[in-house]
């Protein structure tokens, strides 16, 4: 193990944020670059090196967690690196965004702080770029075999990726102008620079992997012929139908979806746009929904200059401490502040959208909203609580319902869909088509970043041995399998 006493001498300690008055008036991220590494020995020298690890059971990747802790408090970056990569193709992606079930799962954390696996998970990677210890894994012979993957998103990413180092040959298409999926364009900059996925790419090119942007399968290119033209076919397209609210006043101009917003401020840092057509500075935001995205438009609303931004969810205040009906090794529904969070703004629970209330210029003005108590299975408002809020934009952050239709892919393909609207698949993750897959949230449905890395890598070894009769490529995962959540 590391340090054998490293769980009772040194306390947990955590990256630092840079101050919010400084870094709202940027996109950088919101760590202070570098200040992990002098911290990060002494951090992973706190693992216990358990005799059950149950990290490796929280993290669906199955990262190797307690090896890499010893291999960074001996000091041995590289090493740490090369067991890294073993189970994980983008630890700089999870490193950042992933919400740490294993840390949930982290045997330290039963009765005090937890070792902060994902602070060491970053360290490590970012470690091993500035050290040109990143370098790519071409095969050594090719297949013959071609797959086309539909996404380029993490699961996308992951399963293109194995399936190069495979030896087969494998294009990668994307709808948007540039490849990253929703790591492009639906995560702001401030919470990963996008300079992370480019590297990447980069060295998936020089891997033999080929991409496509600005090509919308089902659109710009018929799917069944896409399936004639390759050997296999992956989708990794993502559960993009947003979750609307159909209520009165839904039509007036200012209501958006989250994703029509976040993709703009995205542009502008990438250059295409010298300004976003959705600004909200000088005005009074609402975002409806209290999870990832709605904190994400939350950041993003703050560095644009808004008056005043209000996140409303329907659910109660969640508890600080972890729940008793949510116990040790489950990822617990606790309250947590993300660092959008900190940066201002109003967080309002337990509360109903009833109407969007419009101006005299067809634009919403404000919000008429009443409080709810949860029973017998469903909300109820409250008499007498109802009251308005000004709102010149609201942004819609509850959630995505399945699989987008309207570009004509499953209709095309003649895919099978699930009861919640996903693409149908087996325990191979083979859909109902010969010869097609599906990866990620198109056929789990909105999830983890995690949860879509570790699919595309389960799924590239299903297709890998469907397209040779077997494979060495390692399977973290299973369809079926799931969260440690009760």
């Amino acid at each position: 193990m590391a340090d054998p006493k490293g769980f009772l001498t040194t306390p947990q300690q955590l990256g630092t944020r840079r101050p919010v008055d400084v870094r709202i008036r940027d996109w950088k991220e919101v760590y202070e670059e570098r200040t992990l590494l002098p911290i990060i020995t002494e951090q992973a020298g706190r693992c216990m090196d358990c005799g059950i690890p149950f990290c490796h059971n929280g993290c669906p990747l199955g990262n190797i967690i307690p090896e890499w802790n010893d291999l960074v408090w001996r000091d041995d970056w590289q090493a740490a690196s090369e067991r890294l990569h073993a189970t994980n193709n983008f630890p700089e992606f999870t490193g950042r965004l992933c919400p740490a079930p294993c840390e949930a799962a982290c045997v330290l954390g039963i009765n005090q702080a937890p070792v902060t696996i994902k602070n060491v998970e970053v360290s490590i990677i970012d470690r091993a770029w500035d050290d040109n210890n990143v370098a790519p894994q071409p095969p050594d012979r090719l297949s013959g075999k071609t797959v086309a993957v539909i996404g380029s998103g993490p699961a996308g990413l992951a399963v293109a990726q194995q399936l190069t180092r495979a030896g087969h040959t494998v294009a990668v298409y994307e709808r948007a102008d540039r490849i990253g999926g929703l790591l492009r364009y639906g995560i702001p900059e401030f919470k990963m620079e996008k300079r992370h996925i480019n590297r990447r790419i980069e060295q998936m090119r020089a891997e033999g992997t080929k991409f496509y942007t600005g090509m919308q399968i089902g659109t710009d290119l018929d799917a069944a012929k896409l399936r004639r033209r390759y050997d296999a076919v992956v989708i990794a397209a993502g559960a993009t139908a947003a979750r609307d609210l159909p209520i009165p006043g839904r039509e007036f101009g200012g209501v958006h979806q989250a994703m029509e917003y976040l993709p703009f401020a995205n542009k502008v840092q990438e250059g295409d746009l010298v300004a976003s057509p959705i600004d909200v500075a000088g005005k009074h935001v609402v975002i409806i929904g209290g999870g990832d995205t709605g904190a994400d438009c939350l950041g993003t609303a703050h560095r644009q200059g808004a008056a005043s931004v209000t996140q409303l969810e329907i659910m109660p205040r969640p508890s600080e401490e972890r729940p008793a009906a949510q116990p040790w090794p489950t990822y617990p529904m606790t309250y947590r502040v993300a660092s959008a969070h900190e940066e201002g703004g109003e967080r309002v629970y337990a509360v109903n959208t009833q109407e969007f209330v419009g101006g005299e210029d067809g634009r919403v003005r404000a919000l008429k909203l009443v409080e709810v108590e949860f029973e017998d299975g469903r909300f109820v408002p409250v008499p007498g609580s109802e009251r308005e809020i000004p709102a010149d934009f609201v942004f819609l952050a509850m959630g995505f319902t399945g699989t987008d239709r309207s570009n004509g892919l499953v209709e095309q393909l003649g895919l099978a869909l699930d009861e919640r609207g996903n693409v149908a698949r087996d325990e191979a993750f083979a859909t109902n088509v010969d010869g097609v897959f599906v990866a990620g949230d198109a056929g789990r449905g909105q999830s983890l970043i995690v949860w879509a890395i570790a699919e595309g890598r389960s799924c590239a070894a299903a297709v890998d041995g469907w397209l040779t009769g077997g494979t060495n490529l390692p399977a973290p995962i299973r369809p079926t399998d799931r969260p440690l959540t009760v």
